[in-house]
């Protein structure tokens, strides 16, 4: 049984745990509780030893690590994939942290968490905020299997809250083209590069569904005369390293190609005659485009301000431009390491792009082709994309005064439409040319686990009647083209443009 023990001015409750080992009774957050009268006392202590021989008991003091302490840990626990690492990083430092960071892991409350989804969905997209509470429930499911918390205080309780239904998580509409949207897009990013890479890589992009590390990734040995193979993808950590690994959710495959896709590639290889990249020693079927930028004119870059200071690029960049948004020692830190360093921002160097960047790519290329118009950067404001009539589609001007010397400026063709959607687009056509399941989810590299799957399997007449199909889109797209004007000021295109004729 349990006993009452005076201490002081108070009494104090003490019970059995195991032979030799006693515990005091204490609250939630493992502070011992002072009892006025040994009466109190004595029955808390009781009603603590119930629970120990019920196998019910918990110390109270376990769940007193604060979150910071806790996720630091935790994350250096996991060893997963490097873009999987880089995106639990950036949910912890840039969005949990902050309003979580020196909180008990015990003393967070379910109201503590919807607090903090509120405030941030005021900021980011819905689908953003899901993804970020999503790390925190497993952050505190682990918590739970350690034995430090009991119970999730970011788990969702199904049928309370506002009945918002499927509404609450509803993103924007997903913006798709067809084949003739593909090819004006690829001509007009072709023609804002300068080169026909752009051109030959969004139009195998549509055609191919291929994911963006997966294009970026390509290597020419991998290229034949019948089918792209997918063996490795090129993804970009927060670092601005390129990381050579797997495709996503290891979706080795292959894409079988029409005779004029391929033709396109190997003949651009042939063209461009590529040699391997200094970071991976691989020689890949496309370039990077225009300088490489660093993060300072001595040589320091953003990404070694981020090792120095052991956070991500994402918080440097915010301690730079928001610094209102970072905690105070991370801010001291990173401020330290750009001392340290020498760090200046907006140095480019002479050394050219081995491969595109995602950001860079999305921004200044396929962006402005699909809108027409040039996005908004300090100081100018988004402005259309200048261009001079003849020929057409237009040539953009460049350099100072270009709005002013430019004849007219080019209209959507699929405004809001993004690289990814060019993924979502090659679906779409498939469904429209009436492509069986099995081999849709094939080409794009699902995985469909129901019972229906297991007895579906690709055929060569699929296979032959989804080429066909792409190849009669393509060759419409082309058709409709060349009545628009019948030369192009890409080369690629001009030639497919005058066999055409």
């Amino acid at each position: 049984m349990g006993y009452a023990e005076k201490r002081g001015g108070y009494w104090r409750g003490r019970y059995k745990i195991e032979d030799g080992k006693y515990g005091t009774v204490a609250d939630s957050a493992g502070v011992v509780v002072k009892f006025a009268t040994k009466r109190e006392a004595k029955q808390a202590a009781d009603a603590e030893e119930v629970t120990v021989r019920r196998g019910q008991w918990r110390d109270p003091g376990l769940g007193q690590e604060t979150f910071g302490e806790y996720a630091s840990r935790w994350y250096a626990a996991q060893d997963l994939a490097a873009s999987t690492m880089q995106n639990y990083r950036r949910h912890i430092e840039e969005h949990l942290l902050p309003d979580f960071d020196d909180k008990a892991l015990a003393g967070i409350l379910r109201t503590d968490v919807d607090a903090w989804e509120k405030k941030e969905r005021a900021s980011y997209a819905a689908s953003s905020v899901k993804t970020w509470r999503s790390t925190l429930h497993l952050i505190f499911e682990d918590a739970i299997d350690e034995g430090l918390l009991t119970s999730n205080p970011a788990a969702r309780r199904r049928g309370r809250g506002k009945r918002a239904g499927r509404s609450r998580d509803r993103g924007p509409e997903k913006v798709v083209t067809d084949a003739l949207g593909i090819l004006l897009t690829a001509e007009r990013a072709a023609l804002l590069s300068g080169r026909d890479d752009e051109f030959v890589a969004t139009v195998l992009k549509g055609y191919t569904g291929k994911r963006w590390g997966e294009i970026v990734g390509l290597e020419t040995e991998f290229v034949r005369p019948s089918a792209f193979r997918v063996e490795w993808q090129l993804y970009e950590l927060d670092t601005g390293e390129l990381v050579r690994c797997p495709p996503k959710d290891d979706s080795y495959r292959d894409i079988d190609s029409t005779e004029w896709l391929s033709a396109l590639v190997l003949n651009h290889i042939a063209r461009s005659k590529p040699t391997p990249c200094s970071c991976h020693g691989r020689t890949y079927v496309f370039r990077g485009q225009g300088a490489a930028r660093t993060g300072g004119h001595q040589g320091a870059k953003l990404v070694d301000v981020a090792r120095r200071a052991e956070v991500s690029t994402g918080t440097v960049s915010n301690v730079l431009n928001h610094p209102d948004r970072v905690r105070e020692d991370t801010r001291v830190r990173v401020e330290l390491a750009i001392a340290e360093l020498g760090f200046i921002r907006g140095g480019i160097t002479s050394e050219h792009a081995a491969h595109w960047r995602r950001n860079g790519f999305a921004t200044w290329l396929f962006t402005p082709a699909v809108s027409g118009w040039y996005p908004k950067k300090a100081p100018q404001e988004a402005r259309p994309v200048p261009i001079l009539g003849e020929p057409w589609p237009g040539i953009p001007v460049r350099g100072r005064g270009a709005a002013a010397r430019a004849d007219a400026c080019w209209l959507p063709i699929a405004k809001g439409l993004t690289p990814h959607g060019l993924r979502h687009t090659h679906r779409t056509m498939m469904e429209d040319l009436g492509t069986e399941k099995v081999l849709m989810d094939e080409r794009m590299g699902h995985i469909d686990g129901s019972v229906s799957a297991r007895y579906a399997h690709v055929t060569p007449g699929m296979r032959r009647r989804l080429m066909l199909g792409l190849t009669e889109q393509w060759e419409s797209a082309l058709d409709v083209r060349r009545a628009l004007c019948s030369t192009s000021p890409v080369r690629v295109l001009d030639r497919l443009l005058r066999l055409k004729g």
